[in-house]
C-alpha cells in the first residue's frame, strides 16, 4: 500500500480523541504543578508540550513502517528490550527508591515504558508462529517470552508496569486461541498463590522471621492500604486519602480547568501530575467531566477492538488486542487507584499524566493501532497502473 493511501486510510476519529486527551493534560499538569516552581509555574507544561510533539513524531514513524516489517525484526527488538532493561539495573538513575531511568542529558528515558510496546510487537510475532495453544506446554514459550523482561522490571522495582505485562499476556493469549479455561486456571491460580503468599508473610514465620516475599515493604503497604487507608493516614494511606478528597471536592461539575483546591496548588496530593492525574481531572471537571473523560477512553478502546476484529491477518489482530489490553489496564488501574477502589501501583493515566517515556509509549501504541487499521485491506497501489488488454474472446487482462 502506498504511503499516500496509508495516511488516507488513517482512523482520524481515534487520533482526534487522543489529541483531546493530550490537550487536557496541559490543563491538568498546569494546575497540579503551579506551586512546585513559583518562578516558572509552566515549567512542566512546556516540557509536556515537547513530549507531545515528540509523541506525534513517534506515532507518525510507527504508522509509516508496515507492521509486518516491524514484526520481522522481533528478535532484534526483543534483544534491545532486554539490553535496555538490564542497563537500567546497572547504570540506572534512582528516584523515590527505584532505579527505572537512564540519564540521557536533557531528559531521562524509562525503558520499562517502551518495553510495553516492544513486548506487544514481539509477542504478537511469537504467537503468530505458534501452531497450537491448546496444551499446557504450548503456553510455556509465550509465558517465558513475557516473564524475562517482566522480572527485570520487577527488579527495578516497578510493580505497576509488571501488572500491565500480565494484562497484555492474558489478552493476547486469549486472542491467539488459548483455551479460556486454561487461562482462567493459570491467571486465577497465580492470583491465588500471590494472595496466599501475602497472607503467609503476615501470619506465618520461619523460625522468628516472617516468610520472605518478593516485594519491598513499601510496595506491599501501597498494594494493600487501599483496603483501609485510615490504618496509616499519614503514611502509606496518605496518597489514597488525599486523592479521595480531591475526587470529592470536584462535586458534580468540578472547580474548573484553572481551579482545583486539592491538587498541586496546595500540595496536598503527592504525585498529582503523574500517578494521581485522574484525581486532578475529577477535581477540575467533577463527576460529569470525569465520566466524559472515561467515555473518551472507552471510545478509543472500542475503536481498538474494531481494528483488532477487522485486521487483515492474525498478526495485526494480536498487535491491536495487545494495545487495547495495555491502554485499558492503564485507565482501569489509574482511575481506580485515584478513587480508592484499586491498589496503588503507580500506573500513569494515558496521554494525561506527565511523563515523557509514558507519552512516547502510548503514542507508539496508538501508532501500532493506526498501522494495523490503515493496512486492514490487502490492497496494492502502483504509481503507474499497467495498461488493460482485451483478448480476442472479449476477456479483460492487465498487461505488464
Amino acid at each position: 500500500m502506498g504511503e499516500r493511501s496509508v495516511w488516507r486510510e488513517m482512523d482520524w476519529v481515534t487520533l482526534g480523541l487522543v489529541g483531546l486527551l493530550a490537550l487536557l493534560s496541559l490543563f491538568v499538569i498546569a494546575a497540579a504543578t503551579a506551586s512546585l516552581l513559583p518562578h516558572d509555574p509552566l515549567y512542566f507544561v512546556k516540557r509536556q508540550l515537547v513530549w507531545i510533539t515528540l509523541g506525534a513524531v513517534a506515532l507518525a514513524v510507527t504508522v509509516s513502517v508496515p507492521y509486518a516489517t516491524v514484526a520481522g525484526w522481533w528478535k532484534y527488538l526483543y534483544g534491545a528490550n532486554l539490553l535496555l532493561l538490564g542497563l537500567v539495573l546497572v547504570k540506572g538513575h534512582s528516584a523515590l527508591g527505584a532505579s527505572r531511568w537512564i540519564d540521557l542529558g536533557p531528559f531521562q528515558l524509562q525503558p520499562s515504558e517502551l518495553a510495553k510496546v516492544l513486548i506487544i510487537v514481539t509477542l504478537a510475532q511469537h504467537l503468530t508462529r505458534k501452531t497450537s495453544l491448546k496444551r499446557w506446554r504450548d503456553l510455556a514459550s509465550p509465558i517465558a517470552h513475557v516473564a524475562v523482561p517482566m522480572l527485570l522490571i520487577m527488579k527495578q522495582p516497578d510493580l505497576g508496569t509488571s501488572l500491565v505485562f500480565v494484562a497484555i499476556l492474558g489478552v493476547m493469549l486469549f486472542t491467539a486461541g488459548a483455551p479460556g479455561r486454561k487461562l482462567l486456571l493459570l491467571f486465577g491460580g497465580g492470583l491465588g498463590v500471590v494472595v496466599l503468599w501475602i497472607y503467609a508473610h503476615f501470619h506465618w514465620t520461619i523460625g522468628h522471621h516472617p516468610i520472605p516475599i518478593f516485594m519491598h515493604d513499601y510496595q506491599l503497604k501501597r498494594l494493600l492500604i487501599f483496603l483501609n487507608p485510615n490504618q496509616d493516614p499519614m503514611g502509606a494511606g496518605y496518597n489514597v486519602i488525599q486523592s479521595r478528597i480531591a475526587v470529592g471536592t470536584g462535586g458534580l461539575w468540578g472547580t474548573g480547568l484553572v481551579g482545583g483546591h486539592q491538587n498541586g496548588q496546595l500540595s496536598f496530593l503527592p504525585e498529582s501530575y503523574t500517578d494521581f492525574a485522574f484525581a486532578v481531572v475529577a477535581d477540575q471537571l467533577g463527576f460529569i467531566g470525569s465520566v466524559g473523560v472515561l467515555l473518551v477512553y472507552f471510545l478509543i478502546l472500542v475503536r481498538g477492538l474494531y481494528v483488532a476484529v477487522n485486521a487483515r491477518d492474525r498478526l495485526g489482530t494480536l498487535m491491536a488486542s495487545g494495545v487495547v489490553a495495555m491502554l485499558g489496564f492503564h485507565v482501569l488501574e489509574s482511575a481506580g487507584m485515584a478513587t480508592g477502589i484499586m491498589p496503588v501501583a503507580g500506573v500513569p493515566l494515558p496521554f494525561v499524566s506527565y511523563g515523557g517515556s509514558a507519552f512516547l509509549a502510548d503514542a507508539m501504541a496508538v501508532g501500532l493501532l493506526m498501522n494495523v487499521y490503515a493496512r486492514r485491506q490487502d490492497l496494492v497501489f502502483r504509481a503507474n497502473p499497467p495498461p488493460v488488454r482485451v483478448g480476442r474472446s472479449g476477456s479483460v487482462a492487465a498487461g505488464g
